[in-house]
C-alpha cells in the first residue's frame, strides 16, 4: 500500500513537471543559444550580453515573480470548486501593465551604463542590447501569464512544446541577424537582441491563439483578484528579485574588474540554470498540487506532495552535481575556446556542484510555501540569505582574501544552505498543527 502511494504521488507530480521541464529547458536553451553564438562571434560580444542580461534580469524578474502567483492562486480556487475562466482577461491586463512598467524601467537605466565603470568598448553594445530587449517584455510577460493560467488547469504540454520549438527558431534568427545571411548584414549584439524580441512575441501570441481556440472567456473585473495576486505575488516577486539581483550583481561587480569575469559568471550561471530547470519544474508542480490540496482541505495529499516532490528535486541535483564535477572542463569548452575564460570558469564548477544540492532543496520548499500561500517566508529567507550573508561574505572573500569570482560562489553556497534551514523551520511549524 505504501509503495502504491509513493508511485501515485510521484506520477501525479511528474505528469505536470515533465512538460514543464521540457519547456523550462527550452527557455534556458534559448539563452544558451544566445551565449554560444555570442561567444563564437567575439569575446567582447559575450562580455557585453553578459553584463546587459545581468542588468535587465534584475528588472525583468520582478514582473515574472508577480505573474508566477497566478497558477498557485487559481489552483487554490479550483480546489474550492470555483470557476477560474473569468480570471483570463484580468490576468492579461495585469501582466501587460507590469510589462509597460518593466520596459520603461529598463529604458531608464540605459543612460546610466557609462557611469557604472565598465570597459569603454562594452558600453555601446550593452546599451544597444538593453534598448531593444526592453520592448520584448510585452511578449515575454504575455507568454508567462498564459503559461501560468494554463498551468492552473494542469494544461502543460502545449505551452512547453511552444517554448521548446523556439529553441530552434532562436538559433536560426540568431545566425541570421548576428552573422548575416544574404541581404541581411551582420548585426552582432544588436542581432542577438532582435532575435530575442521576435522569439518572445512568437511565444506569447502562440499561447494567446491556443487559448482563444480551445476556451471561451468573458470579460470580467474583480478587484479582489488583483489584491490576491499582489498579496501572494509580491513576496514571491521580491524574493525572485532579491535572488536575481544577488546573482547578477556578481556579474556586474566582477565586470568592473574585467569583462572576462562577467563572461565566466554568465557561462557558469547558464550551466547551473539548465540543471536548475528540473527542480524548478518540480517546484511548480508542487505548488499546483499542494495549492489544490490546500484549497480542498486534503492535508494528507498536501504533506505527501510536499515530501515526495522535495525528494525528487534533491535526488536529481545530486546526480547533476556528480556530472558537473566529473566533466567540468568539457562543459565549459562547449561555450568558449578562450583559454583565459576556461581557466576562470572551471574551478567555479566544483563549487557550483555543492551549491546545486542545497539549491534543489530550497526551490522545492519554496514550491510548498507557494502552494500553502505562505510566501512571506520565502521573501524573508531570500533577503537574509543573499543580502545579509552571501553578498557581504562574497565581497570579503573576492576582494579582501583574493578569491575573486570563487569567493562570491562560496557566498552563494552559504546562502543556499541558510535558505533551506529557514524554510524547513517555518514548514515544520506549519505542518505540526496540520498533523495534529
Amino acid at each position: 500500500m505504501c509503495e502504491k502511494g509513493i508511485k501515485y504521488y510521484i506520477k501525479e507530480l511528474m505528469t505536470i513537471a515533465a512538460p514543464i521541464i521540457m519547456g523550462n529547458l527550452g527557455f534556458i536553451l534559448i539563452g544558451v543559444g544566445d551565449v554560444v553564438i555570442a561567444g563564437r562571434y567575439s569575446t567582447d560580444a559575450f562580455a557585453a550580453i553578459s553584463i546587459a542580461t545581468a542588468i535587465v534580469n534584475c528588472i525583468f524578474t520582478f514582473g515574472i515573480g508577480l505573474i508566477s502567483s497566478i497558477s498557485p492562486l487559481l489552483s487554490n480556487y479550483r480546489g474550492q470548486n470555483k470557476s477560474i475562466k473569468k480570471y483570463f482577461y484580468p490576468s492579461i491586463r495585469f501582466s501587460m501593465l507590469l510589462a509597460l512598467i518593466t520596459s520603461l524601467a529598463i529604458v531608464a537605466v540605459v543612460p546610466l551604463i557609462p557611469k557604472m565603470g565598465f570597459e569603454q568598448k562594452l558600453i555601446a553594445p550593452v546599451q544597444d542590447y538593453m534598448l531593444i530587449t526592453a520592448f520584448s517584455t510585452f511578449g515575454a510577460y504575455l507568454h508567462a501569464c498564459l503559461k501560468e493560467f494554463l498551468q492552473a488547469y494542469e494544461i502543460v504540454v502545449f505551452p512547453n512544446v511552444v517554448t521548446f520549438f523556439c529553441v530552434f527558431l532562436n538559433v536560426v534568427l540568431n545566425l541570421t541577424f548576428v552573422f548575416g545571411v544574404g541581404p541581411i548584414p551582420s548585426l552582432g549584439v544588436i542581432g542577438l537582441a532582435i532575435a530575442s524580441l521576435l522569439v518572445r512575441y512568437f511565444m506569447g501570441f502562440a499561447l494567446l491563439i491556443y487559448c482563444f481556440i480551445n476556451m471561451t472567456f468573458r470579460n470580467y473585473k474583480e478587484k479582489e483578484y488583483y489584491q490576491s495576486m499582489l498579496k501572494i505575488g509580491m513576496p514571491i516577486s521580491l524574493a525572485v528579485l532579491v535572488e536575481f539581483v544577488a546573482f547578477n550583481s556578481i556579474a556586474i561587480l566582477m565586470g568592473r574588474v574585467s569583462g572576462l569575469y562577467a563572461a565566466a559568471q554568465n557561462l557558469v550561471c547558464t550551466l547551473t540554470t539548465i540543471s536548475f530547470m528540473v527542480p524548478f519544474a518540480i517546484s511548480n508542480a508542487i505548488a499546483v498540487k499542494v495549492g489544490f490540496a490546500n484549497g480542498s482541505d486534503n492535508y494528507e495529499d498536501l504533506k505527501k506532495y510536499s515530501f515526495f516532490g522535495t525528494v525528487l528535486s534533491v535526488s536529481f541535483m545530486i546526480c547533476s552535481a556528480i556530472v558537473f564535477t566529473s566533466f567540468a572542463p568539457h562543459l565549459v569548452r562547449i561555450f568558449t575556446s578562450d583559454a583565459s575564460l576556461v581557466k576562470i570558469a572551471v574551478p567555479i564548477m566544483y563549487i557550483l556542484s555543492i551549491f546545486q544540492v542545497f539549491d534543489g532543496l530550497q526551490i522545492s520548499l519554496a514550491g510548498v510555501c507557494k502552494g500553502i500561500k505562505q510566501t512571506n517566508v520565502v521573501l524573508f529567507a531570500n533577503f537574509i540569505a543573499y543580502w545579509c550573508v552571501s553578498i557581504p561574505l562574497g565581497c570579503f572573500l573576492a576582494f579582501h582574501v583574493g578569491f575573486m569570482l570563487k569567493g562570491f560562489w562560496w557566498g552563494l553556497v552559504s546562502a543556499a544552505c541558510l535558505l533551506c534551514m529557514i524554510m524547513l523551520v517555518k514548514l515544520k511549524k506549519y505542518f505540526k498543527p496540520v498533523h495534529q
